[in-house]
């Protein structure tokens, strides 16, 4: 840019109307004639005689390369900067990066400017921005440069992520994870980042009737990810929302088609025929569906009490067959064993003794015995068991 207007006071010893401008080694003056550009003034001391001020000089420095004036336009057009300095016309679709002794410095929208080429090295790189992506060894350094939010749209997609990215609405491709830069014009570039971790969607408080008019709250969950990006957003507006009205729905349908008993009998084929239908669907929206099952199934009160009073009296009675079972069987057993008794005299007499003595080692046992010849042997046995 330029520094300086040299004033009149800058004359050699005032010799008014003459005027003295001294222009420095890295500096060059740009000299103007009733408001026209007349050309180029380098290093030294130039003198112009001027009685009603026509003339005037900017003094610009040329270690600051790029070069600004309200006149440029009129500058480029003389042809004076071809041999000193680097002039671009960006068109539209253009856009132009700079580096400066070998370090990148800015981009340049579309425009017209001029760099120096004294003092510094200048490189200029032309962009044909209607390639909305900008692909550069030095992207990172380009998209932090000054300038350059005027004309790029900085997008950094995370791990685990990935960005769909449109053109002018159109879909172009599915982006990995990394740093990307797109030109704001003269395309519109939108990339819409997409997490595909697996998350959870909590379904809950879905009251559903049943096939015998039973309401019941169900509470369920679906694990899913993202499959296919693209299709996640096209597909619908909101892809979370989307699966947890179809979700519902399902609930609804599968439920409502069971009596009450089936569906508490049945809970995992009809979490089974729930998870089937809405992996269905969900494909169609680009997800995957890793489970989805019920949670909770919350009965109305009277119901609950109702179902308890069943449960209670199922028991009951299942308690009451299993003693009766047990006592059916001990009488066969008492049965069986009196019958065996019955028909092997010895062996009763046998069990007549084992309860004698069970009696006789619990106290005093007083016997009397008859004098039959039938139970003779007995006496004499029970004598020496005493």
């Amino acid at each position: 840019m330029f520094d300086r207007e040299i004033p009149a006071g800058d004359q050699e010893d005032k010799m008014y109307p003459f005027r003295k401008y001294r222009i420095r080694s890295y500096e060059v003056g740009l000299l103007f004639r009733n408001g026209e550009f007349c050309g180029l003034l380098d290093a030294g001391t130039h003198r112009f005689f001027d009685v009603r001020g026509n003339v005037r000089v900017d003094v610009v420095s040329q270690r600051d390369p790029w070069l600004t004036h309200d006149k440029l336009d009129l500058i480029v057009k003389s042809g004076a900067l071809e041999q000193h300095a680097v002039v671009l016309d960006l068109q539209d679709h253009e856009r132009a990066l700079v580096w400066i002794d070998n370090r990148f410095s800015h981009i340049l929208p579309a425009g017209q400017y001029a760099y120096w080429q004294g003092q510094k090295h200048v490189r200029v790189e032309i962009v044909d921005a209607r390639i909305p992506r900008l692909e550069h060894d030095d992207l990172n350094v380009i998209a932090h440069s000054p300038l350059a939010h005027m004309v790029l749209d900085v997008v950094s997609i995370k791990r685990e992520h990935v960005g769909v990215l449109f053109v002018d609405g159109r879909f172009v491709e599915t982006l990995a994870p990394g740093f990307f830069a797109f030109w704001k014009k003269p395309k519109d570039a939108v990339v819409v980042e997409v997490d595909l971790r697996e998350t959870t969607l909590d379904v809950g408080g879905q009251d559903i009737m049943t096939a015998d008019k039973v309401t019941l709250r169900v509470n369920a969950v679906v694990t899913w990810k993202i499959d296919n990006a693209h299709k996640a957003v096209t597909q619908t507006d909101d892809v979370r929302q989307a699966l947890y009205r179809d979700t519902q729905l399902v609930l609804r349908a599968t439920i409502g088609a069971r009596e009450l008993d089936d569906f508490l009998t049945e809970k995992d084929a009809v979490s089974q025929e729930i998870e089937q239908n809405v992996r269905g669907r969900a494909s169609q929206l680009g997800l995957d569906i890793a489970s989805v099952g019920i949670r909770d199934v919350i009965l109305p009160g009277d119901m609950k009490d109702l179902m308890n009073k069943v449960t209670e009296a199922k028991k009951a009675a299942e308690a009451n067959l299993i003693a009766r079972r047990e006592e059916t069987a001990a009488m066969r057993s008492q049965a069986n064993t009196a019958r065996l008794l019955a028909d092997n005299p010895a062996l009763m007499r046998l069990r007549e003794l084992e309860a004698l003595e069970k009696v006789a080692a619990c106290g005093q046992l007083n016997v009397i015995l008859g004098d039959t010849a039938e139970n003779g042997g007995l006496t004499d046995k029970v004598v020496n068991l005493l």
